[in-house]
């Protein structure tokens, strides 16, 4: 027999039983998905440790699970006895290519798309390796599905499974519907609220003038593109946010009852909206030593990986300040935006828009049309005061306001 273990290095981030990928009695191949675990920031899939047969399962799901916990027992293969095949079905009774990619191990985004559209794996046919079903399949299907929809209506039995799948997690009546909390909604309103109670918030405002940067990236835009990376606005907030965070390294922090200990790197996470399952805060290390193509490339590969559901764990740890650019859903001003804890402070950005302003020029005055933003630093006032709080954020505004046109 041999322990499954739950992984040791969580850095204390609590963590539940949110699937298990083999019933116990099942056989199981070393490094075959066993089980996931998820946790306030991310979904970790436990493989198999060795070949065998999964004798028992000792936490079940939405079961809280501690670091080294044993989480289930695998009897193991007889050395001399390779893992059995299943004789091959003659050709004539082969099961078709959705069987099969069915069959193969789906990732947590893939899972997590099939449940939420309420679609069984083997109606879908699967364009990856050796079959396996990609999230980009689930995505190509519904959209052929909605597009059936307005001549056919669907099988009125293949109707009742999926209320039957929806239904073990909604409950309702005439007036209201109540959804289960997944782990991560829970672990998400645990954190905010932590958050909250233990740190004062203050938060003060700056007005950024994005004209430059809007011109820098209108003239390298196309040149990002051909290189295989877009260049968003985000990609110039997290520079410019580096670059004051090692001159104010007050703001780049982390606070303990008797003392604030200040980080040599900038390590910023941008938060990620996944739809109605929560936030994700994935991290870009070092970002004062990546130019700006690299911080762009780095981001829009986070982001991708976390909206897949493909972070690794690494991906989600070691921040030092936390950026929220809420505007990019149209929201103009945000405060206070709660702390990622034990931080000291969160950026806000608003949205871009064209506005009419005051314009001084070589001591004149004028009204003109810039590209303006509001930029909110929502501060841990334990930590940190409005002196230090106003430098930084003046520094983030000149960074961007006098952008190079190289």
């Amino acid at each position: 027999m041999t322990d499954v273990i739950a992984p040791e290095n969580q850095e204390g981030t609590k963590a539940t039983v949110l699937r298990w990928c083999k019933a116990q009695g099942d056989p199981i191949r070393k490094d075959e998905p066993l089980l996931e675990l998820e946790t306030d920031k991310v979904t970790v899939e436990i493989s198999a440790p060795a070949s065998g047969e999964l004798a028992e399962i000792l936490k079940q799901p939405n079961e809280e699970v501690q670091p080294g916990q044993v989480l289930a027992r695998l009897r193991l293969m007889d050395e001399q006895e390779p893992a059995s095949e299943p004789a091959r079905a003659p050709a004539a009774s082969r099961p078709a290519p959705q069987e099969e990619a069915a069959r193969q191990p789906l990732s947590p985004a893939v899972r997590r798309l099939l449940e939420e559209h309420a679609l069984s794996a083997s109606d879908i046919a699967g364009s990856g390796r050796n079959g396996r079903i990609t999230a980009q399949d689930v995505a190509r299907y519904l959209g052929e599905m909605s597009g059936k929809s307005a001549s056919a209506k669907p099988d009125s039995s293949a109707r009742s499974a999926a209320a039957a799948r929806i239904e073990s997690r909604v409950a309702s009546d005439a007036r209201s519907t109540r959804v289960v909390h997944t782990a991560i909604r829970r672990r998400i309103a645990e954190h905010m609220a932590k958050s909250v109670a233990e740190a004062p918030h203050v938060t003060t405002l700056f007005e950024a003038d994005l004209t430059r940067v809007q011109a820098h990236r209108a003239r390298h835009a196309a040149q990002y593109e051909r290189q295989g990376t877009r260049l968003t606005y985000t990609a110039y907030f997290v520079a410019a946010c580096a670059r004051a965070l090692i001159a104010h390294p007050q703001v780049n922090a982390t606070f303990h009852e008797d003392a604030l200990e200040l980080h040599a790197d900038a390590n910023i996470g941008v938060g990620t909206a996944l739809g109605n399952e929560g936030l994700i805060v994935p991290v870009i290390h070092g970002a004062q030593n990546l130019s700006l193509l690299d911080i762009a490339q780095r981001l829009e590969q986070l982001v991708s990986a976390a909206r897949a559901g493909k972070l690794a764990p690494q991906e989600v740890r070691g921040g030092t300040f936390t950026l929220s650019n809420h505007g990019t859903s149209g929201s103009l001003l945000a405060a206070p935006i709660v702390i990622n804890q034990p931080q000291v402070a969160i950026l806000g950005v608003g949205k871009i828009e064209r506005r009419v302003c005051v314009v001084a020029a070589s001591g004149m005055e004028a009204v003109g049309i810039r590209t303006m933003c509001y930029l909110t630093l929502t501060l841990d006032h334990r930590a940190l005061d409005a002196f230090q709080a106003n430098a930084f954020l003046e520094h983030v505004v000149n960074t961007l306001e006098q952008w190079p046109d190289d």
